[in-house]
């Protein structure tokens, strides 16, 4: 890239790439040995890590069911930081003040919402929307084709599904659809197509087969409900009505 169109406020680490086509805003902060690829467009105030790659393109063979074309850019939000050892993929886009732990992965066509964190290690497939507020922690796996609202928790190491019959026959790719204020609880598993109703909790290790009522608490293997109780919801500051 040429020099002229850094910006003099752009702080660079060591050994950094960075391909033509590249949009760099004012105060960036970027890491050692990072890469940034072309079409990449980074906002004021945006931090990277070391080790870390953006705008991947996907790859395809003969098992990837979606057609895989050149993506669009890769968009990070103003104020975003994005740790080390992360990868990101064309196609994307990130809000403002969203957080990427180190070694996450997020696939392309995916949208993550302003003022969310995607936690250390986690892993966001691709064609997934995710809302503004969210809390994904720690080693989460967000399927592809999966709708998630605001204010969303996801405990750690919970685990999501898009393929109902595992490839044994032809079907549509579907996650689950995560509703406003939903708390999901460490190593949960969510099947796909199911419906988590808003301001829901799914207790920890609880294996969803069905949806979730609005309001409801569900636990076990599989989950059932144990009690809705609208009562019981603390709305957060900030929420949208």
């Amino acid at each position: 890239m040429n020099s002229q169109n850094i910006p003099k406020s752009c702080v660079l680490g060591n050994h950094v790439v960075i391909e033509e086509g590249v949009t760099i805003g004012e105060n960036v902060k970027i890491g050692h040995h990072t890469v940034l690829l072309s079409g990449t467009k980074l906002g004021d105030n945006v931090v990277i890590g070391s080790h870390t790659v953006l705008g991947c393109q996907p790859y395809k063979n003969e098992r990837v069911k979606h057609e895989v074309a050149q993506q669009a850019s890769l968009t990070i939000g103003k104020g975003s930081k994005v740790g080390n050892g992360v990868v990101l993929y064309s196609g994307t886009k990130l809000g403002e003040n969203v957080l990427v732990g180190d070694l996450a992965s997020i696939r392309e066509n995916t949208i993550i919402g302003d003022l969310t964190v995607i936690g250390r290690n986690s892993k966001v497939e691709c064609r997934t929307t995710i809302g503004s507020r969210c809390m994904v922690q720690t080693g989460a796996y967000i399927t592809a084709d999966m709708i998630i609202e605001n204010d969303v928790f996801i405990g750690p190491e919970v685990s999501t599904s898009n393929d109902k019959y595992m490839s044994r026959k032809p079907t549509i790719l579907k996650g689950p659809y995560i509703k406003k204020g939903a708390s999901i609880g460490n190593n949960a598993t969510l099947l796909p197509e199911i419906s988590l109703g808003e301001y829901c909790i799914v207790g920890a290790g609880a294996v969803v087969t069905k949806d979730v009522p609005d309001y409801a608490t569900v636990v076990g293997v599989p989950a059932k409900v144990i009690s809705i109780d609208q009562t019981v919801i603390d709305k957060g500051e900030g929420e949208e009505e």
